[in-house]
């Protein structure tokens, strides 16, 4: 972070090698609903993002830091507006882990949904073996509900899923 300041906006297509950078690391293939690994690639995962904001179905932002460099993504989809409830995901880039990104991240789009969007409750979950994701939805005021067993299969193997909610009645 070039002054230690973070703030969120969307994406815009001047991202796209920021993107490619991030979601082209082996680690990071999962993060993306299709592959990313070219600069018309990266374009095409900013256009979707913009086609889901317009439809009113996910709502993704970029974290910048003071220079406005993207260092990772927030996002809440599967946005419910009868229930309003909404499912928040999020990555940062290689560079950026361990700073505070996604926490920063998390926090600030739980309260832009609750005060924009008019949403109550917002869902995370992990794999129960990435502590650094854990660690990311307690900082953000995500507190843990239980465990969905063997929820998310990769390469064969079944994963446990720790679940984790914010209520916008929740206190800050």
């Amino acid at each position: 972070m070039a002054d230690g300041v973070l703030r969120l906006r969307p994406w815009s297509e001047r991202d796209a090698v920021a993107v490619l950078d991030a979601l082209s690391a082996p680690e990071m293939s999962r993060q993306s609903d299709r592959p990313v690994d070219s600069r018309e690639s990266a374009s095409r995962w900013i256009v979707r993002r913009e086609e889901e904001w317009r439809a009113g179905t996910a709502y993704s932002f970029a974290v910048v830091d003071g220079d406005d460099v993207p260092l990772g993504n927030v996002a809440v989809g599967a946005v419910n507006h009868v229930h309003a409830t909404g499912w928040v995901s999020y990555w940062t880039a290689p560079s950026a882990r361990g700073s505070g990104v996604a926490t920063y991240g998390c926090d600030a789009l739980a309260r832009w949904a609750f005060d924009e969007l008019g949403l109550f409750r917002l869902e995370l979950g992990h794999r129960v073996n990435n502590p650094a994701s854990c660690r990311v939805a307690r900082g953000a005021g995500f507190a843990p509900e239980g465990l969905q067993r063997q929820k998310l299969a990769y390469d064969g193997v079944r994963y446990d899923v720790e679940l984790h909610a914010r209520l916008a009645s929740d206190p800050v």
